[in-house]
């Protein structure tokens, strides 16, 4: 089994508006990052892209999500 690392946490809590209110979600630094970047790929503000993922989103709290969805950003990329 692998060990945790020691020292700070790699996961950050980040503040988003999302429909006109502010929540927070807990992602860790380089997926926050890859979200970013997707955000400025697809021309929208993260803020606004946190807003989409929160609508489709089913069974999953929104940090969850959004990892999902880089995830599947990439998988997606690398199957083409």
């Amino acid at each position: 089994m692998a060990k945790q690392p020691k020292g700070p946490s790699l996961v950050g809590k980040r503040t988003v508006n999302v429909a006109g209110r502010k929540t927070s979600v807990s992602v860790e630094e380089t997926f926050w990052n890859e979200f970013k970047k997707i955000a400025a790929t697809k021309g929208v503000r993260a803020s606004r892209l946190v807003s989409m993922i929160d609508n489709e989103r089913q069974d999953t709290n929104l940090s969850s999500a959004i990892r999902l969805f880089v995830l599947e950003y990439y998988r997606g990329k690398s199957d083409g």
